[in-house]
């Protein structure tokens, strides 16, 4: 996968699938939701994407990243050989899947978690009380031990097997929380066999540079970046996303940030922003340097905020319709926005690997330019009107001015 091409479509697949994921799902019945995927890829490479960034997908009891077989596609999905159909289908479309892997902590219903619990080897982590160690407080997880070969092994053995099935790499969930050295020792072993794996980690705040120089990854989720666009927007106070732009380029200097202004674990940026701001947040993330990605919906002005309790997540990972067909036309103008942004990321490739500079900053007003060689393009955003206009060297120009107007 050439990650300065790259546009990936962010799925969260157990909520975009409708899956049950709370109550008893035994009698879910015999179910290969991820066939229903299907008339979704086409939806996807009209926007332009060209991947797929799965959320979780292997066997769970719950959310997914409470795993319990990581080599299995979770039994809400579908089987083995339901995934290798839509990595066919996918080929077929020239579409590239990225899995999300949780080599963190595991589901405390994983074979290892419990074998840990009767006093048999295992890399997971016991506490004091006799229990698993808990992942940040919650019960259904259960650590695991990185200074543990045997972590390293399995973390390796997951992850070729799927390369081996046609991915093209990894998203490694709360990398942030696993030493450096863990990911190297994991990353290097992988890519003597699958030389051109991708490997996405997730981290919030920290040492973005540290995790992907130390670490041995292509490349990270850039949160400081997300923030500042969706929060300068609503708050109308550009001064802070100048400087988010100003830290982004030195994040840059070191390896293409993962950008994105949503995703499966925070607010909807329609909901955040409305739809005028999530149209100027579209126009600022695909004129920036970085590999961007979209999530489900966000093209279609979906809203969802995070609630409360063990039913947070549910309005920012509801279901898709069964096909794209049955979208309504509310968000068609939001789609035709994307699509044609994500158009000018295509003919203007450069961008990925660009230097910002900010030209001009004032509360509702900013002007930054984005340069690789010879190439550039002005961005100018006027909170006021509303309006953002991207005038590139070449002549060609871009305008949003609100909308219905």
């Amino acid at each position: 996968m050439k990650l300065e091409h790259a546009i990936w479509w962010h799925l969260y697949p157990l909520g975009a699938l409708g899956a049950p994921v709370r109550h008893d799902w035994s009698d879910d019945g015999d179910v290969a939701r991820l066939r229903r995927l299907e008339p979704w890829l086409d939806y996807v490479v009209e926007l332009g994407c060209n991947g797929l960034l799965f959320g979780p997908i292997f066997e769970s009891t719950t959310h997914g990243y409470d795993t319990t077989d990581h080599f299995r596609i979770d039994s809400r999905l579908g089987s083995n050989e339901d995934f290798d159909w839509l990595v066919e289908q996918c080929n077929a479309r020239g579409l590239d899947i990225i899995l999300d892997g949780v080599f963190n902590h595991l589901g405390v219903q994983h074979p290892l978690a419990t074998a840990a619990q009767a006093g048999e080897e295992s890399p997971v982590i016991m506490a004091d009380d006799g229990y698993p160690q808990h992942w940040e407080g919650n019960l259904d997880l259960a650590e695991l031990d990185h200074s543990d070969p045997a972590t390293v092994d399995l973390t390796v053995d997951v992850m070729e097997y799927w390369l081996e099935r046609g991915i093209a790499g990894w998203r490694l969930d709360v990398a942030y929380a696993v030493p450096n050295e863990f990911w190297a020792a994991v990353t290097d072993r992988v890519r003597e066999r699958f030389p051109d794996a991708v490997f996405l980690g997730e981290i919030i705040h920290g040492d973005y540079a540290s995790l992907i120089n130390n670490g041995h990854l292509d490349t990270v989720t850039q949160y400081e970046l997300w923030k500042g666009i969706w929060s300068s927007v609503k708050d109308r106070n550009l001064w802070e996303l100048a400087h988010a732009l100003e830290r982004h380029a030195e994040f840059s200097a070191t390896a293409r940030m993962q950008t994105f202004v949503g995703n499966h674990d925070v607010d909807r940026i329609a909901s955040l922003v409305g739809d005028d701001g999530a149209a100027i947040a579209a126009a600022i993330l695909f004129t920036l340097p970085g590999i961007p990605s979209v999530y489900q919906g966000d093209e279609q002005a979906f809203r969802g905020e995070k609630g409360s309790g063990v039913s947070a997540d549910d309005a920012i990972r509801a279901p898709l319709p069964s096909s794209p067909e049955e979208l309504t036309d509310l968000g068609r103008w939001m789609y035709e926005h994307y699509r044609a942004l994500i158009s000018l990321r295509r003919r203007h490739a450069w961008l990925v690997d660009g230097q910002i500079e900010v030209l001009h900053k004032e509360n509702e007003k900013l002007h930054y330019r984005v340069a690789g060689g010879e190439q550039s393009v002005d961005v100018v955003i006027d909170l006021s009107q509303p309006l953002v206009s991207a005038t590139f060297s070449d002549g060609e120009e871009f305008r949003y001015a609100g909308h219905g107007k």
